[in-house]
């Protein structure tokens, strides 16, 4: 009964978690979580790549990163990434790399529709930074518009309980039944159905960004888990 409610109570923080740390998870791959100030030069190397990022000057000014971590990202990211863009297959071979005891193919979709601004089919070294700034270090509230951005699959400014479930469903499936063996089949739906009544105040069977605000930011246990990675980089 107790691990039942911790599940259900825990729910709400999971999606937050573990977009922060699929988040960290590309940061690992491109070397920029453990990195040395000294093989950084002063100027970043805009060698022939099909996409030049934006100066740095412009980038300080979008992102909350300086120019020393943004030659830094940018060395990681061009490294892994010669042509200066990330398309979703790359993404889904990415998690797949870290995620292999499940399938992590649905939710790399849901986080490089996320991170592809926009939506012309890659993620750009800008994209990329502008994410990272938001969720390693922007505010609360642009932390939880970046997250509902994430569950609004059809971008029409709602969260339907089938996208929650979706979203959930990716979740679950990326880390793996043998991460949680004790749930069936049934359990990401019957978790969203508990969440998503906490979370439609109105009852009108969709959560408005207000609502989704509002419910995360009244929960302690996702406003903890937004401040576990504030200062990875």
């Amino acid at each position: 009964m107790l691990n039942t409610l911790w599940e259900t109570e825990g729910l709400q923080a999971v999606g937050i978690v573990v977009l922060v740390c699929a988040s960290l998870k590309l940061l690992h791959l491109l070397g920029l979580i453990n990195f040395s100030e000294d093989s950084v030069e002063d100027e970043l190397e805009l060698s022939a790549v099909r996409h030049r990022p934006e100066g740095l000057e412009q980038l300080e000014a979008l992102t909350r990163f300086n120019r020393k971590e943004l030659q830094i990202l940018y060395r990681g990211f061009k490294n892994e990434c010669p042509s200066g863009v990330v398309n979703e297959d790359t993404f889904k071979v990415i998690y797949s790399q870290f995620f292999p005891q499940g399938d992590a193919s649905m939710y790399a979709h849901f986080l490089f529709n996320a991170f592809d601004t926009d939506k012309d089919g890659s993620v750009s070294f800008e994209d990329f930074v502008m994410g990272l700034s938001i969720l390693l270090r922007g505010s609360v509230q642009e932390k939880l518009n970046w997250a509902f951005n994430l569950y609004d699959i059809n971008k029409d400014g709602y969260i339907t309980k089938e996208e929650m479930l979706d979203i959930m469903k990716a979740i679950y499936d990326m880390m793996g039944k043998c991460t949680y063996p004790l749930l069936k089949d049934d359990t990401p739906r019957q978790h969203v159905e508990i969440f998503f009544q906490k979370m439609d105040k109105n009852k009108d069977g969709v959560v408005t960004i207000d609502e989704f605000i509002d419910c995360c930011q009244n929960d302690e246990n996702i406003m903890r888990s937004m401040q576990l990675f504030e200062n990875v980089i």
